[in-house]
C-alpha cells in the first residue's frame, strides 16, 4: 500500500498530525522503534498507578484553543505543579518565591526579600553575564544560587554552571508572592487515567507499526511524504557531526507506603546527590492506594545507546543545527517536527499547536 504520509515516531506531533490527517481522509502509517505509543509521554500502571515512565508531564498553557483540544481526549485533573527541594536538611518552595526567601533568610516581606537581593547582586558586579554561573548571580544572588541552582544544574547538564550558556536559566521564575505554582499559564492539570488513553484516541483508525526503525523502511517508498520526528542529524546520516543531546536515566522503586515524600515532585539540589529529583507519581491524580512508586532522575551524557531527551542549545550546537536546517530544505518531501527534529525544548501545548499548524499547512 502507498501511503499518503509515512509518520515517524508515536509522539505528541507525529501522533497530533495522524489524528488530523486522519480526519481529512488521508492514510497514514505512524512507526515507532519503541515497544508502546505516546512518546516521552507514556504511561505504565504500577501498583494500580499511573507512571510517568519517562519523567513528569504536567500539561499547562494559556491558549485555550490547545486546552480544549487535549481536553476532547481525556478528563484532566486539576494538579497544581508546586515541587521543592531539598538541600542539606532544609526543604525550599520552589519556583523561587516568598516562602523560599523566607525560609533562606527568616523574613516576611517582599521588601525584605528584594533588599538582600538587591545586595547580593551589587556584591557581584556582574553587568553583562558571560555565562549560565553569572546569569544566575545577576537574578537572584549568592546565597539562592549556590543553594538551589549551582548543584542541581551542573548535574543536568553535566558540565560547570561557569561553561553553560546564560539564556538557560533564563526559564526559572522569580515571584515576590507567597505562591508556590510553578507555571504561569492559565491552564494546568494531568490526565485521569494517565497519558496513554490519549494517544489510542489521536491514532484511532491509524495504521501503527511499533517496534519499528525508520531505517527498516528508509530504503522502501511506501509514502507521497515524510512527518520525521527523530533526530534530525540521523536522518541525514550525521553528514555534519551529531548534535549534542543530555539522556535521563530513570530508577523506579516501590514502597510499601501509601505515601513516601509527600510532594509529586522533589529536586535535590546539592551536588553529593547523584539525581537530580525523585518523583511520585500518585500524587499527579492524587492516589490513594497502598503502596507507591518512586522514580529517580539521573541526568546522563546521551550516547548511542541512550535516548536524548535535552538540546544543548549552545553557540556550537546551534550552528550546527543549521546547517541541518538548510539541508532539511532542500527535501520538499519531508517534515520535520518535535524537539528532536527542530532540535529545540518543547512544552507539550507547543508541540500540539505545532502539529497543528503543520497539518494545517498540508
Amino acid at each position: 500500500m502507498m501511503y499518503d504520509y509515512l509518520i515517524v515516531g508515536a509522539g505528541l506531533f507525529g501522533s497530533v498530525f495522524a489524528y488530523e490527517m486522519n480526519k481529512r481522509g488521508k492514510k497514514c502509517l505512524v512507526i515507532d522503534k519503541r515497544p508502546h505509543i505516546g512518546g516521552n509521554c507514556y504511561t505504565e500502571q504500577i501498583e494500580g498507578i499511573n507512571v510517568h515512565k519517562y519523567g513528569a508531564h504536567i500539561f499547562h498553557t494559556s491558549d485555550k484553543k490547545i486546552w480544549d483540544f487535549i481536553n476532547s481526549f481525556a478528563v484532566f485533573n486539576n494538579f497544581v505543579n508546586s515541587p521543592v527541594a531539598i538541600y542539606g536538611n532544609d526543604v525550599y518552595n520552589l519556583p523561587f518565591n516568598m516562602n523560599t526567601f523566607s525560609k533562606m533568610w527568616g523574613i516576611k516581606t517582599p521588601d525584605q526579600a528584594q533588599k538582600i537581593i538587591s545586595q547580593q547582586i551589587s556584591k557581584t558586579k556582574i553587568s553583562a553575564p558571560r555565562n549560565l554561573e553569572e546569569q544566575a548571580l545577576l537574578l537572584v544572588g549568592k546565597d539562592i544560587y549556590e543553594k538551589l541552582i549551582k548543584g542541581y544544574t551542573e548535574k543536568q547538564w553535566g558540565r560547570p554552571c561557569s561553561k553553560l550558556p546564560a539564556f538557560i536559566i533564563n526559564r526559572l521564575p522569580l515571584r515576590f508572592t507567597y505562591d508556590n505554582n510553578y507555571f504561569n499559564d492559565r491552564f494546568q492539570g494531568v490526565p485521569i487515567g494517565g497519558y496513554t488513553q490519549i494517544f489510542e484516541k489521536l491514532l484511532n483508525g491509524t495504521d501503527v507499526w511499533l517496534d519499528t526503525d525508520y531505517t527498516m523502511l528508509k530504503k522502501d517508498r511506501i509514502a507521497h511524504k515524510i512527518i520525521y520526528t527523530g533526530r534530525i542529524d540521523a536522518f541525514f546520516d550525521y553528514c555534519f557531526g551529531a548534535l549534542e543531546f543530555r539522556s535521563v536515566r530513570y530508577e523506579n522503586e516501590i514502597y510499601d507506603c501509601s505515601n513516601f515524600q509527600g510532594n509529586a515532585v522533589v529536586n535535590y539540589t546539592s551536588s553529593d546527590v547523584p539525581y537530580t529529583r525523585t518523583i511520585e507519581h500518585k500524587h499527579f491524580e492524587f492516589g490513594t492506594q497502598p503502596k507507591t512508586v518512586i522514580s529517580r532522575e539521573y541526568f546522563i551524557e546521551q550516547k548511542t545507546d541512550t535516548e536524548p531527551y535535552y538540546p544543548v542549545n549552545d553557540e556550537k550546537n546551534n550552528l550546527l543545527f543549521g546547517n541541518y536546517r538548510e539541508l532539511a530544505k532542500t527535501r520538499s518531501d519531508v517534515i520535520f517536527g518535535g524537539r528532536l527534529g527542530e532540535y529545540r525544548y518543547y512544552d507539550m501545548d507547543r508541540v500540539i499547536c505545532s502539529a497543528l499548524k503543520a497539518a494545517e499547512n498540508e
